[in-house]
């Protein structure tokens, strides 16, 4: 859908129109399930790009103040809630505006001291009590759930690129990462843990946004990362006190996402599957 600086003012000017005299602009690294605009200089709204993602707003504005309240981070807060209109299906919301670097706009960064920031604020948010959050599922493109989920696409995606890569090792990989099943208690899962959603102040850790496809459940799809961004020894410590079982599945998380975006047309997505699917097999051969 296109989503447009116009059909925001329109939307803003119907609904709110105590910030119609706000300005309006695109956020300059907007996300893939929602679009991003400025409004004004404190808030910024948020509008799924698809009715896949349409779920995304209410579940935040229903949770994130309860995340908030027991986070000594601050995350995406949520001001209010706008409704889907004939030009516009879809729920939508206006948050508080965070200031603050992405990890994709950061250049000068410890990565070891990073890594255990980010480490220290997923623990933070698994300790908080979710037995009435949602648990994983379509919603949320069951982050939190059996990863066995994607067996079929990632095997389809190992074939259709066994002319580049090595389609027998890295089946030997999948299998091991899907081979145990989450056996602790759920916890909250962020499920897009990325550079894009991790926020920095002063080259330090400071906060993470974007949690569109939160639930509850095995936390293991939030150390993808760990693949994705991280080098040998920061990703030693990012992954530190964890389970065999647990990173097996966090390296799946990473491993199914780079197949299925290998030959991306977005060359950002297509760079990231790359770079993920080397360091897997590095480490492979490293171990």
């Amino acid at each position: 859908m296109n989503i447009t600086t116009e059909l925001v003012k329109q939307l803003i000017k119907e609904q709110f129109p105590q910030w119609k005299e706000l300005d309006i602009r695109p956020v300059a690294k907007s996300g893939h399930d929602n679009r991003t605009f400025h409004l004004g200089d404190t808030m910024a709204v948020r509008l799924p790009s698809g009715r896949d993602y349409a779920a995304q707003s209410a579940k935040e504005i229903q949770w994130l103040p309860y995340l908030q309240e027991h986070l000594d981070y601050p995350i995406s807060k949520p001001v209010t809630a706008g409704k889907p209109t004939n030009y516009y299906p879809f729920p939508w919301s206006v948050n508080l505006w965070l200031e603050g670097n992405t990890l994709l706009e950061e250049d000068s960064l410890d990565k070891e001291q990073f890594a255990q920031d980010l480490s220290n604020a997923l623990k933070k948010l698994q300790s908080i009590d979710c037995s009435k959050g949602p648990q994983g599922g379509l919603h949320n493109f069951y982050r939190g759930c059996d990863l066995k989920i994607y067996h079929k696409e990632t095997v389809n995606a190992i074939c259709q690129l066994s002319d580049i890569l090595p389609a027998s090792e890295l089946s030997k990989i999948w299998d091991r990462c899907i081979s145990s099943i989450y056996q602790d208690h759920a916890v909250w899962v962020h499920g897009d843990i990325a550079p894009g959603n991790i926020l920095l102040q002063n080259h330090h850790f400071y906060g993470l946004i974007d949690f569109g496809v939160m639930g509850t459940g095995d936390p293991a799809c939030d150390y993808a990362m760990a693949w994705t961004y991280f080098d040998k020894q920061s990703r030693k410590i990012f992954l530190d006190g964890l389970k065999e079982d647990m990173i097996d599945r966090a390296k799946g998380w990473a491993l199914w996402k780079a197949l299925i975006t290998y030959r991306d047309e977005n060359p950002v997505s297509r760079e990231n599957a790359h770079f993920t699917i080397s360091e897997i097999l590095l480490e492979e051969t490293q171990n």
